[in-house]
C-alpha cells in the first residue's frame, strides 16, 4: 500500500510541476494591461515593490512637463494640472537624447518621466520629449 501512496504522490506532483511549467505565461497579467498601466497614458503612480530580500520600497513615478527648475529640483505640471516639485541631485540619472547629460541640461518645456522613491530625490528622468 505505501508503494502505491508513494507512486500517486509523485504522480500528482509531477503533474502539478508539469501544470505549472506550461501555465507560467498564461497567468501572468496580459501586455495590454500593463501598457495601460504604464503606457503613455499614465500621469503619475505609487508602486509598492516587495520581497523577501529587498524588503518593501515604495516608488513614485510622476509624467509631465517642465514647468521651472531650480539649484536641487524641478516642477513639474502634470496631465491633469497638477504641479509637483522634485527634488534632484548630481547623482541623479537622466537618460534620453544624448544632449541630455544631466540635470544641468533640464529645462522648459521638457516632458519628462521622473522615478523616486517616496519623498526623496529623483532617482531617475527620462527625457520622453525634447525641445523642437
Amino acid at each position: 500500500m505505501s508503494r502505491r501512496r508513494f507512486l500517486l504522490l509523485g504522480a500528482t506532483l509531477v503533474a502539478l510541476n508539469a501544470f505549472f511549467w506550461l501555465a507560467q505565461g498564461g497567468l501572468a497579467l496580459p501586455a495590454g494591461v500593463i501598457d495601460r498601466l504604464f503606457g503613455p497614458k499614465l500621469i503619475r503612480a505609487e508602486v509598492v515593490v516587495g520581497g523577501p530580500a529587498a524588503g518593501i520600497e515604495d516608488f513614485r513615478i510622476d509624467r509631465g512637463v517642465i514647468t521651472s527648475t531650480a539649484a536641487g529640483s524641478i516642477t513639474l505640471r502634470e496631465r491633469d494640472g497638477t504641479s509637483v516639485t522634485i527634488p534632484v541631485t548630481p547623482a541623479t540619472r537622466v537618460t534620453g537624447p544624448a544632449r541630455f547629460t544631466d540635470v544641468t541640461r533640464l529645462r522648459p518645456p521638457l516632458r519628462v518621466l521622473v522615478i523616486r522613491k517616496l519623498n526623496g530625490p529623483a532617482q531617475q528622468i527620462q527625457v520622453e520629449r525634447p525641445l523642437r
